[in-house]
């Protein structure tokens, strides 16, 4: 399972042109199945994303995370997360996780985040979805389990 964790001023999610879903101060999860993921990876990942302290404290160090401000979180499904680019100029996806799986791993990872308490919206798995975002910082991880 991969995650690309990116601090965000706001973002949004669009589909066909629509806004879907969207969040102000707080964090967008893009998030990646493989076939080797679990119920133990999403645990370790979901409490990751919420407890990481990427956000400034009052001298302006990263010290509080997304639970401590209250923020919000947008997660979006990236299939191509899984990709192998290592050879050749085509990625190769034979690590991803099936439609079916990542489908279920996706929502358990959003059930996890949402038992934070904290405002949680998605984009829509499979859909050809356009994202926008203010990276506050620029601040982006990968995590990874």
């Amino acid at each position: 399972m991969k995650i690309i964790l990116q601090r965000v001023a706001r973002a949004s999610v669009s589909v066909k042109g629509v806004v879907i879903a969207s969040i102000n101060k707080g964090l967008l999860v893009l998030f990646g199945a493989e076939q080797t993921d679990n119920d133990e990876k999403i645990d370790f990942l979901a409490e990751k994303t919420l407890n990481l302290r990427i956000f400034a404290d009052e001298y302006g160090k990263m010290n509080l995370s997304c639970l401590d401000i209250c923020g919000e979180v947008l997660v979006v499904s990236q299939f191509t997360l899984a990709a192998d680019c290592k050879k050749g100029r085509r990625p190769g996806f034979d690590n991803a996780a099936s439609n079916a799986e990542a489908e279920l791993l996706y929502k358990n990872f959003i059930e996890k985040v949402s038992r934070s308490g904290l405002q949680v919206a998605t984009g829509e798995f499979g859909a050809d979805m356009q994202v926008e975002l203010i990276n506050d910082g620029p601040v982006t991880f990968i995590l990874e389990r």
